[in-house]
């Protein structure tokens, strides 16, 4: 069956690249489109498809995965798609159900759910059949594509032809992306896709963390199978089942001329003669994608040396024991108003602050230096926007504030209409075009599952439903990267481990690129260079007391990227997990940071995984300790980087909690998480507000659950949860400037409408209630910078907004999250200037920050304060709040927020008006159980 093809990985932007649309406009479409346009057209072989094995929704699971399953273009389609708009088919088809939502929750009804997303029942009917294939002529497995979505339903007889199949439909709908992802792993993308900007910063991005050889990546495969024992074997046999059907479409597709466009765009294929090869997966290269992923997503930790910068910086303040005292109220390991998972009072300690430290080696005031990653850089490399790229990649691998994302909204049955939990949840693992993510379903010996798996390593459903329950996570974000100060010795490469000089192990990677159709980048090279030491990569250079050392980040998921394969195939299994104990025993085996959600007909369940080290006694995980044998990770064995963990019971889990929801918050009470700002007011707090009042009334339907999560999705957490206080503080007073009070006036009014930015009516792409918003987006940062520098002081200041960004607005580029992403309020000051507010205004605030900081404590002059910069940001323009990008023009507020499917390939896709929802997402309500 010859499917359709890819992108080309040239920017971050759902743009055009300017060289591909020069192509467009001087070359011949139709002489190329004549062709290429034969091989599109494949026999789709009308078929049957098999019973649907057993499923136990009901008809009540639904999910969607925008853009679309069509993640290949052919260069034929691309062309079209470039030069017209024209979309392969089921390339988009899930991005307006899932963009409608927005404006259509207020009047959703059960009957209408599914007009927003896919009906998720196992098979497929056979009036809704538009394929069957038989991969490479295989008799026991066969690829069903329904009519709605073009999603693979993959059923196999055996378990090889079953994997199989999953790695053939991998390969129809996510070539081009697969084969991106494995060089980004191994740090080659530039080399392999072109010298963009946005290219070079994700493979430094990736290789600053994860530097490995092949033949490490080789070590990880041995060792997760050595590990696993039988279903080690097992997840071996699957995988090289899985590359043979990766590896079985590329020579299909090859010989047939269907593969994806991007290869001849990028200069790997000829278009006439064919010429050039598209090269095997390999067992290796779904180590380096699992080292992606996990990067991303589930690898929590660091931001020690910042957390030591900024200690110091509070103590320069304001001396030792009140500077720590500052530092630590902005810190909030523990604060006791954060919204929790688990809020049953129950505590789980981890990361908590040492009642007296040992080991810490926090660096001389101003030695520290950030260990240079890219060398030799030649031609367009040299460039400043190419040193650019280089500085905010390093920025995002090194700090806390990591990518969190993804939400979860489940509700026991005890609180439901129907006496059946149901659940709302999904990952937010950003736009792109192709989606990271792909949907499909696979039934086969000991496999029985649908939903989502990231390409290329979708052997099995990562997130999705078993035959009677289904499971999703959110990033959890506890702290697993620590890290170490080593003490040099001899020269700069070399340093004391266990009292003996040790060199220092340099990896490196060699990249060059030229111009080509897709990426017109000029021609240049870098070298990417890691020193490594037994204690992890070295990404740091300082003194402490004098001494140099080199500050290392040590993750316990370093060399184990394809160590949580086990705990997926279990969650696949229909007969291992037959009820929450068993799925809790399945998150077990995953070793990145997640929360794992679950509801069957009759329960619901969470845990917290990840392989939380156990640390010397004494150690305080926030900040850089001696390299040394008594601060190591309890039974840390170098070799293979593997310690002592906490055991399950130590990790946040609860069976039938009323209710649980999460977005990236505070897991559970004394259960401290790396990144800053789980306090008095988080986007968690959104969907808990909506979900407590829910379970609390009863009658839970799917409807009411959806309705909570999308109306969280539009709102401001600012205007909903901190704007009144402000006002408050405003309004101690007449306001009597008529700017001030216009302000005011438009800012109440749009907290009592619902403080959202949401469209005046569908496709209006105008905001109600524009005014209010545009005023507090540029109000924010002012009023944090007035509010707090005053007191702090401008060094502190900025050390405490490089461990917690300031703002995280929609269209604030500068979160950690980035523009037109989808994803905000992850990450701001909100909790500091609520406390703040709240102390001014002598209300009762649990752990309340050290000092108080707005007008000094004095209502009158905290006050005046506000009241001026609110001027100042009404007197704003649109255009000046909202500059434009390569993206939107100045001024367009709809547009500085609206999310963009961020191109991968050659298709792009229109804007949709923003939400702050999770990409993939399952709404469930099982009725029976096996």
């Amino acid at each position: 069956m010859a499917r359709r093809t890819p992108r080309n990985a040239l920017s971050d932007r759902a743009r055009t690249p300017r060289t591909l649309s020069g192509f467009l406009k001087t070359a011949s479409i139709c002489v190329l489109i004549a062709g290429l346009l034969s091989p599109l057209t494949q026999a789709a072989a009308a078929g049957t498809p098999a019973a649907a094995p057993n499923d136990y929704c009901g008809g009540q699971c639904s999910d969607i995965l925008p853009p679309g399953e069509n993640g290949n273009a052919t260069l034929a389609q691309i062309l079209l798609n470039q030069a017209f708009g024209t979309q392969p088919d089921h390339a988009e088809d899930q991005l307006g159900p899932y963009a409608n939502l927005a404006t259509g929750y207020t009047g959703l009804t059960d009957a209408k759910i599914n007009t927003f997303f896919n009906d998720s029942s196992f098979g497929v009917p056979a009036d809704q059949v538009a394929s069957t294939e038989k991969p490479a002529g295989r008799t026991d497995v066969s690829i069903v594509r329904d009519k709605k979505t073009g999603v693979p339903h993959i059923t196999g007889t055996t378990r090889y032809g079953t994997e199989f199949g999953a790695g053939y439909a991998a390969a129809e709908d996510r070539l081009w992306l697969m084969d991106l992802f494995r060089h980004v792993g191994r740090g080659q993308l530039t080399t392999f896709a072109g010298g963009a900007l946005a290219n070079q910063g994700l493979e430094q991005q990736f290789y600053r963390s994860a530097p490995y050889t092949e033949a490490d990546l080789q070590a990880q495969i041995d060792s997760a199978v050595a590990r696993g024992g039988d279903r080690g074997q097992q997840a071996l046999g699957d995988a090289n089942a899985y590359l043979d059907g990766i590896n079985s479409y590329i020579d299909a597709s090859d010989k047939g001329r269907y593969f994806p466009g991007e290869y001849v765009l990028t200069g790997h294929k000829d278009s006439i003669t064919n010429a050039g090869t598209i090269d095997h997966f390999k067992i290796t290269d779904l180590v380096a994608l699992a080292s992606v992923v996990g990067a991303l997503f589930g690898s929590g930790g660091g931001g020690e040396v910042d957390n030591a910068v900024s200690l110091l910086a509070a103590q320069s303040k304001y001396g030792i024991t009140e500077g720590t005292k500052v530092w630590e109220s902005f810190r909030e390991r523990n604060d006791p108003e954060a919204v929790l998972t688990v809020h049953d009072g129950e505590s789980f300690p981890y990361g908590t602050r040492p009642a007296d430290a040992k080991g810490e080696a926090l660096p001389d005031p101003g030695s520290v230096v950030q260990e240079p990653l890219v060398y030799d850089r030649t031609g367009s490399a040299g460039s400043a926007s190419a040193k650019s790229a280089s500085t905010t990649a390093a920025k995002t691998t090194l700090g806390s504030a990591k990518r969190g994302m993804s939400n979860a909204l489940v509700v026991s049955g005890a609180h439901t209409a129907s006496g059946h939990p149901v659940a709302v949840f999904g990952p937010q693992t950003g736009y792109f075009a192709p989606q990271l993510l792909m949907l499909q379903e696979i039934q086969g010996p000991g496999i029985s599952a649908r939903g989502a798996s990231f390409a290329g390593l979708s052997m099995y459903v990562e997130l999705g439903r078993g035959q009677d329950y289904s499971w999703s996570a959110t990033t959890s974000g506890q702290d697993i990267i620590d890290s170490y100060a080593v003490e040099l010795c001899q020269d700069d490469y070399h340093y004391l481990y266990h009292g003996t000089c040790t060199a220092m192990e340099q990896i490196e990677q060699k990249n060059a690129w030229k111009p080509t159709v897709a990426d017109g980048t000029a021609a240049g090279s870098y070298t990417l260079r890691v020193w490594r030491t037994k204690y992890g990569p070295v990404q740091y250079r300082a003194t402490v007391g004098g001494k140099k050392v080199a500050y290392t980040a040590l993750r316990s998921s370093y060399f184990h990227e394809a160590d949580s394969i086990i705990g997926f195939q279990m969650l696949n299994d229909p007969d291992y997990v037959k009820g929450p104990e068993d799925f809790q025993k399945a998150a077990q085996h995953i070793n990145y940071t997640f929360n794992w959600f679950y509801a069957d007909s009759r329960h619901t369940a969470y845990y917290n995984s990840g392989d939380n080290p156990v640390r010397a006694d004494g150690v305080d995980g926030e900040f850089p300790a001696w390299g040394r044998a008594d601060y190591e990770w309890r039974g840390w064995n170098p070799a293979g980087n593997t310690a002592d963990y906490t055991p399950a019971s130590a990790h946040p889990r609860s069976i039938d909690q009323d209710y649980y929801i999460s977005w990236n918050n505070k897991q559970a009470k004394d259960y401290a998480a790396a990144p800053w700002g789980e306090g008095s007011v988080h986007r968690g707090d959104l969907l808990e507000d909506r979900v407590s009042k829910l379970a609390a009334a009863g009658g839970v339907t799917r409807t009411k659950l959806v309705q909570a999560m999308a109306g969280a999705a539009l709102a401001d957490l600012r205007a909903e949860d901190v704007l009144p206080k402000l006002l408050k503080v405003v309004n101690s007073s007449p306001v009597t400037d008529s700017t001030a009070a216009s302000a005011v006036s438009k800012l109440q009014a749009w907290v009592t409408a619902g403080a959202q930015r949401k469209e005046t009516s569908a496709g209006s792409k105008k905001y109600a209630d524009a005014d209010a918003i545009r005023i507090l987006d540029a109000w924010w940062p002012l009023l944090v910078k007035a509010e707090f520098e005053p007191g702090l002081g401008t060094d502190l200041f900025s050390a405490f907004t490089t461990n917690l960004p300031v703002d995280e607005a929609p269209s604030a580029g500068h979160g950690p999250t980035g523009s037109h992403a989808g994803s905000s309020f992850q990450y701001g000051w909100w909790s500091y200037v609520d406390k703040d507010i709240r102390s001014v205004l002598g209300e009762s605030v649990q752990g309340p920050l050290a000092r108080t900081y707005c007008g000094d404590g004095s209502l009158t002059a905290c006050r005046d304060a506000l009241i001026s910069t609110l001027k100042q940001a009404a007197g704003r323009t649109a255009a000046q709040v909202y500059p434009g990008d390569d993206q939107c023009s100045a001024g367009d507020q709809w547009c500085a927020d609206s999310i963009a499917q961020r191109t991968l390939g050659g298709i792009k896709h229109g804007k949709i008006s923003w939400q702050n929802r999770p990409t993939f997402q399952q709404v469930v309500e099982y009725t029976s159980h096996r």
